[in-house]
């Protein structure tokens, strides 16, 4: 017996009536475009390798300032400029952002959010990374043991019509941390492809720039001055990311941790 694989009346699109097209409104030509059926199971498959992960899936630009109830003035400001971002962006012009800001600040959940919007919008291909697990799955790939390969863990980061890559500088610094930061930033600098960058420090030079007339081992500057970006990922990066990105600030305390400290009253 011949069996035939049928969709149910309920799983049938009923404007292209499974065709995956329909006809466009107004259109004397009766020209047809891809339906809006089509266009959600893209999303949907666009949205799955972005590898967002887990804990951040229910990020959205839209539940921001409710996800962040009472939060600091100034974060409404770098929400706002996501919006504006979305809504202006041009694969071809290829600048990102820099989000810089405190812990629990929301960075994360704007970057992501920005993300869903590019892939429902625009279907652009996304792709979210952290730079912690990013140095990790690297470093293993020089194991004889791990089928893939540096240039395999490396090529959506490459690749990605959008990246984010979150919590940039959270690794101690070293020769080859800030080799492979160049190779990746350089990589999609020439490539023109947009970058979406969230860090943790400063967007400050590195010791002995910023304060000259300062030792980086006196006292004085130890005791006054927190590591900044340039400290992390070299002032030669970071001057390519100012090419690269706008910059946002994310200004104000850690909301996770007025969240934590409420929930105990």
């Amino acid at each position: 017996m011949k069996l035939v694989n049928m969709k149910t009346a309920a799983e049938v699109c009923p404007l292209c009536e499974g065709s995956g097209w329909k006809t466009v409104a107004g259109s004397p030509e009766r020209r047809v475009t891809r339906c809006d059926c089509q266009l959600l199971a893209r999303a949907d498959a666009l949205l799955t390798s972005t590898h967002i992960p887990k804990r951040y899936e229910h990020c959205e630009l839209s539940s921001f300032t409710t996800d962040f109830p009472g939060a600091d003035p100034r974060i409404g400001l770098a929400h706002i400029a996501a919006c504006r971002f979305v809504e202006e962006f041009d694969p071809r012009d290829g600048t990102g952002l820099l989000i810089v800001g405190g812990i629990g600040t929301g960075k994360t959940h704007l970057a992501v959010g920005i993300l869903k919007e590019l892939i429902g919008k625009r279907g652009s291909r996304c792709f979210f990374s952290d730079y912690r697990e990013l140095l990790k799955q690297i470093q293993n790939s020089y194991n004889d043991s791990v089928q893939a390969t540096e240039l395999e863990v490396l090529r959506p980061v490459f690749e990605a019509e959008v990246l984010v890559l979150d919590e940039l500088g959270a690794v101690k610094p070293s020769e080859w941390a800030w080799d492979t930061v160049s190779l990746i930033l350089n990589t999609r600098y020439n490539d023109n492809r947009t970058t979406i960058i969230t860090t943790n420090f400063p967007d400050e030079p590195a010791a002995g720039l910023a304060a000259p007339e300062l030792s980086p081992r006196s006292s004085a500057f130890a005791a006054t001055r927190r590591e900044t970006l340039g400290d992390r990922i070299g002032e030669r990066m970071r001057s390519r990311l100012h090419e690269m990105c706008r910059i946002v600030k994310m200004e104000g305390p850690d909301f996770r941790q007025k969240f934590r400290s409420a929930s105990f009253r």
